[in-house]
This record gives structure tokens, C-alpha cells and sequence, in this order.
């Protein structure tokens, strides 16, 4: 079984896409055998209040089982905490927040706070540490990178506290978890979308060192294509386990509360 923990559904701002319709993602799901997306609303990540999309997001959910919702919080806005148990209460996998394009200190005060309610409620939070590669973005499209320090200082916020970080690449995930005790790092899953594979092998690399069960299969679609992703784990030289645990085995039971 494969499940995709990162991919969106709604038009993208700044620059035209492929069909991000659940039709449309549904069939690139199909294309490499995809059975499961934990999907996030992507226009609304940029919307004054990104929880306006998530009814929508369970609508869909609701019509294609095999689109899981993953609805936005944003913890300096009223209605957050109901929004929060609404999520739990439809068992959604995980929630998001994306405090740089909310224009929030990334571990300030209400991002904590929001982490320490998740961990409280036995949901990871999702964060995305970029969406678009820096070189294409548009003049208009002035969120900040995410930077590991948050990730660090939110995971070491509350020991309840579990992150799912997306669109990080080698030197990103290094930082955070050679800077993180063993335990913390064992709170953190990080999806591959971001991460190079072949020639560079960071991706081989990162799972020598960190290790195989702190990885999840993760698209980034359609802002990115999903062959690339499933390319780089079929050029690794991977046991039927270990590649089990990537595909799905890790985001499993990782969320396995939620599940």
C-alpha cells in the first residue's frame, strides 16, 4: 500500500498547474498506484483564514474516501481550538498550519500553543517548510522558508508534540535532527518530496544516517509530479521491508492515533 501525505487540492495563486480537482488527482494517484492521499487545501493556505476551506476539504473527503482531509489551523484566529476538535472528531490523519504565509512567528507564543493542543488531542501537525522552489516563485509569493530552529523549538515545546515536516531537503533534516535528542526525533516524520535522489543520493544518504522509519512517501502534487517521488525510492536499493515502511508503514503508524 502507498499513501501520499502530501498533496493539495485547489488552485495554486501564482502559476497555472495540472487538474487539482479530486477527479483530476485522483487519476495521477492511479498513474503509480497511489491508494491513499492525505490532502490539504492549497488555496486556502494563502486565504485570511485558511479554516474557511476546510469544510469543502471534508465535503471531498467525504465523497472519496480515498482523499484523507488534512484541515488548516491558524492559532491567532477565533474558532481555532473548534476547528481543532471538529478534525479529531472526523478523524483526520493529521492538521496543518503554515505560520510563515500566516505571517506568524514560526515558534512564537501561538504556534506552541496550537502544537501542545494538537499533541493534547493526538494529532501531528503538518508543516511545510517551502511549497515552491525560491527560483520560481512570484514577486507576489513573500512567505519565508520555514527554518529548522522551529521545528526544534516545536518539538521540544510540549513531549506530547508530533510533526509531520514536508518539502525539507537533506541539509534541512540534518540540522533539525542531528540538533535533536533521540527522542524528540522520533516525534519528527519527514515526507521525501524535497529531497534529491540519484545522482546526488541525498535521499539514500539521509536514510542511512537518520534512518529508513523517520521517512514517508510524499508527492508535494501537483505542484510537483508524483513519478518523481515513487522514482527515487525505486533507484534505491531497498529490502521489501524497508520499502514497506516508506510507502506506508511509517505514516501508519505515526498517525496510528488518528488511523
Amino acid at each position: 500500500m502507498r499513501i501520499d501525505v502530501n498533496a493539495f487540492l485547489g488552485p495554486y495563486p501564482f502559476r497555472s498547474h495540472p487538474d487539482t480537482t479530486p477527479s483530476g488527482l485522483l487519476q495521477a494517484m492511479d498513474r503509480v498506484a497511489i491508494q491513499e492521499a492525505w490532502v490539504s487545501h492549497l488555496s486556502a493556505i494563502f486565504w485570511r483564514d485558511p479554516m474557511e476551506g476546510n469544510a469543502s476539504l471534508y465535503q471531498t473527503a467525504d465523497q472519496h474516501p480515498r482523499l484523507r482531509p488534512v484541515p488548516a489551523l491558524h492559532p491567532e484566529l477565533p474558532g481555532w481550538p473548534r476547528a481543532l476538535a471538529e478534525a479529531a472528531e472526523r478523524h483526520a490523519p493529521c492538521v496543518r498550519a503554515d505560520p510563515t504565509f500566516y505571517s506568524l512567528p514560526p515558534a512564537g507564543h501561538a504556534m506552541r500553543a496550537l502544537a501542545a493542543a494538537c499533541g493534547d488531542r493526538g494529532l501531528p501537525l503538518l508543516l511545510a517548510v517551502r511549497l515552491e522552489d525560491g527560483r520560481q516563485r512570484h514577486p507576489h509569493d513573500r512567505a519565508e522558508v520555514l527554518p529548522p530552529s522551529a521545528v526544534r523549538s516545536l518539538i521540544r515545546s510540549d513531549p506530547k508534540v508530533r510533526l509531520i515536516v514536508t518539502h525539507a531537503d537533506r541539509e534541512f533534516v540534518e540540522e533539525v535532527h542531528f540538533g535533536a535528542t533521540p527522542a524528540e526525533a522520533e516525534r519528527i516524520l519527514w515526507d521525501i518530496c524535497w529531497i534529491w535522489g540519484p545522482p546526488e543520493d541525498h535521499l539514500a544518504q539521509l536514510l542511512h544516517t537518520v534512518g529508513v522509519e523517520r521517512f514517508a512517501f510524499g508527492s508535494g502534487m501537483p505542484m510537483r509530479l508524483p513519478e518523481a517521488s515513487v522514482c527515487k525510492l525505486d533507484l534505491l536499493d531497498l529490502t521489501p521491508a524497508e520499502r514497506e515502511l516508506l510507502d506506508s508503514g511509517n505514516l501508519r503508524r505515526f498517525g496510528s492515533s488518528a488511523l
